[in-house]
């Protein structure tokens, strides 16, 4: 693989020595891994280590200091920002969305059965709630069809009910042979296949 990112048809996620500086400052440095199709990673650390970093790194929107990756060509991304109309109706901001994916409105009303939002679909999302404001992240990626998800805290604002939700949402996505990264403080009801403990790199050079 050359530097950088390196997409393909493969449903396959690897990273070879994958190494990340924002601000003049290393977060991570040499991570290796690899998920195939079915697989799930969890990222933990304290913050400010490079999770969300490395989650928009594999997402395409922040360079590699060094090393490479490579994975499939469709990937979506869902952290804190919302990317959706908020003074429109739920389901009408999430069929804009359906449109450039080439989804329709079947697919719209899954989506939001899937995050518990279908009795929401005419509420404008300026009315949302915290928890809600998170389904809605979580209802746009579930409207992608990605391959790769890449979470940054999921479960963030959600409750009981909800997380059980998500892990279901989660485990089907996986169970149809898609992959996922999520970052998370709080346990999430799905089996990981490995997880990257990072750790500032301060402390890890004191331990040398």
């Amino acid at each position: 693989m050359n530097e950088g990112q390196s997409t393909g048809s493969s449903n396959r996620l690897l990273a070879e020595a994958l190494s990340c500086a924002r601000g003049g400052r290393i977060l991570f440095r040499n991570l290796d891994f690899v998920l195939e199709a079915g697989q799930a990673g969890l990222l933990t650390g304290p913050n400010g280590v490079g999770k969300s970093s490395l989650l928009r790194l594999l997402a395409g929107l922040l360079h590699p200091m060094a090393g490479s990756y490579a994975g499939p060509e469709s990937i979506a991304l869902c952290d804190d920002r919302l990317a959706l109309d908020e003074h429109l109706p739920l389901a009408q901001t999430l069929r804009f969305w359906a449109q450039l994916d080439g989804k329709d409105n079947a697919d719209v009303s899954t989506a939001m059965a899937r995050a518990g939002l279908d009795h929401l679909a005419d509420v404008p999302v300026r009315y949302f709630s915290t928890g809600q404001r998170q389904r809605a992240r979580l209802a746009r990626t579930y409207l992608t069809g990605a391959s790769l998800w890449l979470l940054d805290e999921p479960a963030n604002g959600l409750d009981t009910d909800s997380v059980g939700q998500l892990g279901l949402a989660l485990q089907s996505h996986l169970d149809s042979g898609g992959l996922l990264i999520a970052a998370s403080h709080i346990p999430l009801p799905i089996a990981f296949d490995f997880t990257l403990d990072l750790q500032p790199l301060e402390e890890l050079e004191a331990c040398l």
